[in-house]
């Protein structure tokens, strides 16, 4: 399947059942993987934050349905109405009404703080009412921990390693990029090239989104986790949670439609939803509680069936649905000893349909073009600043090729522009990313002069079409 190296650990009843790496934690360095070996969790790092706000309900220091205005009051939406009744249950189950990973372009790379995020998270347009859709959202478990430092008075990262990680005995296991240089074994981010080869990439800093996705861990210490939640909150004789708060964490809040696909390759599965930070779904007449995580190059996956006491955990480092597969199939022989179907080899059917995929859509784009066409102005007049109100300031600038592209406050987000008809140009990343290309349309006003553009890169984890760039007025002395 194409990974530089995947890590998988099972607990059963309160142990460490197996563990087990495979391949390169680096593929230049050749470094071999081992179990001890810290990946980045990304979403798993949700039920933390769920945790953490548990205790606090614990300690009679929150309840689950405080307004979230009551700890954050300058924190808005879009909608008046939902500012003033979301409470702190809504922010970790995905049912404020925002579209799924809506505004993710404002923390993902960016200088951004986290304050500024939220205070960014009030032009987000809402595509459905509140209470009523599932819309994964990042942004507001940024929230949710705001809401953890208020009442504690420590920082997040401080709440989470002093209340959690520590008390649960994950001693090498870190909240941000910047502690990853304390010399214990970690995994390095890769990309697929497109040869299919795989290159090492840079960690992104998460920071400015820590609650949502920022914990870097090994599957071993993930194992520890895991017991933890499957005794209910409880180490030994010690409690960290009381079992109540898990029942609350695992009940269903928001509804997730089966589909048809999930019907058909997974016909047990009779229900999905969310609960506090956490999946949950059924599975061979259990109840499953898990959650995936994805990162620039890093993907993993967490599987609980609390009526056996057994936790599955699963990373690599690239970007891969391997885990997400591997961690049903191992419950399906686990559960039903059912191997008469595997989604791993699903898996790899379509990866190796994939060239012709690909060349069929490169093809139907080709056929989109309008040939012969010129833009509208000349090359160098397209250059200048452009600001979203809710993102900020990209600029244009004219290059011996065409022209660039940079997000100010994403340094990641450079690209060329090459023209492609009319006012259109295909966009495309000077960075080795996961984001595939894109275009770039301008605008011009009623005069003839160029007014807006917008920026199309389909792809499932960033909406560049809710940014909309208006053209800063050109000083008077530069006209």
């Amino acid at each position: 399947m194409n990974l530089p190296s995947i890590s998988v650990a099972i607990v059963q009843d309160g142990a460490l059942l197996w563990s087990h790496s495979h391949g390169l934690l680096d593929t230049e360095a050749q470094v071999k993987a081992t179990p001890d070996a810290r990946y980045a969790v990304a979403s798993n790092t949700k039920a933390f934050t769920s945790a953490a706000l548990a205790q606090l309900v614990d300690a009679g220091k929150i309840n689950w349905d405080d307004r979230v205005t009551d700890y954050l009051p300058s924190f808005k939406l879009y909608d008046p109405y939902v500012t003033s009744e979301l409470r702190i249950r809504d922010l970790l189950c995905h049912r404020s009404g925002l579209a799924t990973f809506s505004g993710d372009l404002l923390w993902y790379g960016s200088s951004w703080t986290s304050d500024e995020v939220l205070q960014k998270a009030q032009f987000l347009k809402p595509v459905s009412s509140f209470r009523t859709e599932f819309g994964y959202q990042n942004i507001l478990f940024i929230a949710a921990g705001k809401i953890i430092e208020v009442v504690t008075g420590q920082t997040w990262q401080n709440c989470i390693q002093d209340s959690l990680l520590s008390r649960i005995g994950m001693t090498q296991s870190i909240l941000s990029v910047s502690e990853l240089g304390d010399g214990a074994p970690q995994a390095v981010p890769h990309n697929e090239t497109a040869d299919g080869g795989q290159v090492p990439i840079e960690w992104v800093n998460w920071d400015n989104m820590a609650p949502a996705g920022a914990l870097i861990a090994s599957v071993e210490e993930m194992a520890k986790w895991m017991i933890v939640q499957l005794d209910s909150g409880r180490i030994s004789n010690q409690t960290v949670w009381n079992p109540e708060r898990t029942q609350e964490m695992w009940t269903m809040h928001t509804p997730i439609p089966v589909s048809s696909w999930y019907q058909s390759k997974l016909p047990s599965m009779h229900f999905r939803g969310y609960g506090l930070g956490w999946e949950m779904t059924t599975l061979h007449g259990r109840k499953i509680v898990g959650h995936s995580g994805g990162y620039d190059g890093m993907i993993s996956r967490q599987m609980l069936v609390p009526e056996e006491k057994i936790g599955v955990f699963i990373v690599t480092n690239t970007n891969s649905s391997v885990p997400w597969a591997l961690g049903y199939d191992i419950l399906n022989v686990l559960l039903d000893q059912n191997t008469d179907f595997n989604l791993l080899t699903f898996l790899e059917e379509k990866r190796a349909s994939e060239p012709e995929n690909k060349a069929k859509e490169a093809t139907t784009l080709a056929s989109t073009r309008v040939k012969g066409t010129a833009p509208s102005h000349a090359i160098g007049d397209f250059a200048g600043a452009y600001t979203d109100p809710m993102y900020g300031t990209i600029e244009v600038t004219e290059s011996d090729d065409g022209l660039q592209l940079q997000f100010i406050q994403t340094p990641l987000f450079r690209a060329e522009l090459k023209h492609w008809h009319f006012d259109t140009f295909q966009l495309n990343w000077s960075e080795q990313m996961m984001l595939p290309s894109g275009m770039v349309h301008f605008s011009v006003d009623a005069a003839g002069q160029i007014e807006s553009l917008d920026v199309d890169v389909p792809n499932p984890d960033f909406d560049f079409t809710e940014l909309h760039f208006i053209r800063n007025e050109t000083p008077s002395n530069e006209e």
